[in-house]
């Protein structure tokens, strides 16, 4: 029997940085048992070059990204998911699109990178951090019986990972 593929989006207000590495990193972590797809509510248009290269030094998938708005997941045809995650602050509290699927959601918000001032070494540092943080999350992800979860205790979960070290407080600033 073919164990079922999920598909998971990462979302984020710019769609530049955080929710580009989510996507990156489960396509590598997850590989086979998930599709990963990542958009904003008002992308900015382009990846964060020091998001690639972070990518690239540990060893993820790093071409190919673009930014794109979650509105294009809203659309007939658009695939399905199974989980949305937003991972900055701002997405979890805006109004989102409507979900074919009725998805399992949960906030992992995670400083955002591509606001840190200083030099260049800060802002790598700040990058592989938040590149750590969604590593662990979604390591703790991937390892869930999926399978033999209800919905609640799912939830409850998905909640828990959210909560792992590098959470913000999901006030809205982030």
């Amino acid at each position: 029997m073919t164990e079922k593929i999920y598909s998971v989006l990462f979302l984020c207000t710019g769609n530049s940085a955080r929710s580009i590495l989510g996507e990156a990193i489960l396509q590598k972590e997850g590989q086979g048992r998930f599709r990963a797809f990542s958009a904003g509510s008002q992308p900015k248009g382009e990846v964060h070059p020091l998001a690639l290269k972070t990518l690239a030094a540990l060893d993820y998938p790093h071409e190919g990204f673009r930014s794109k708005s979650w509105d294009e997941f809203a659309e007939q045809g658009a695939p399905v998911f199974d989980f949305i995650f937003t991972v900055c602050d701002n997405a979890a509290g805006e109004a989102c699109p409507v979900w074919l699927g009725h998805p399992a959601t949960a906030h992992w918000g995670i400083e955002d990178p591509a606001a840190v001032e200083g030099t260049e070494v800060e802002k790598l540092q700040a990058f592989a951090e938040a590149a750590r943080f969604l590593k662990n999350r979604i390591a703790a992800f991937v390892n869930l019986p999926l399978s033999s979860l209800d919905k609640l205790a799912l939830q409850a979960k998905l909640k828990e990972i959210g909560a792992l070290e590098g959470a913000t407080s999901g006030n809205g600033k982030g």
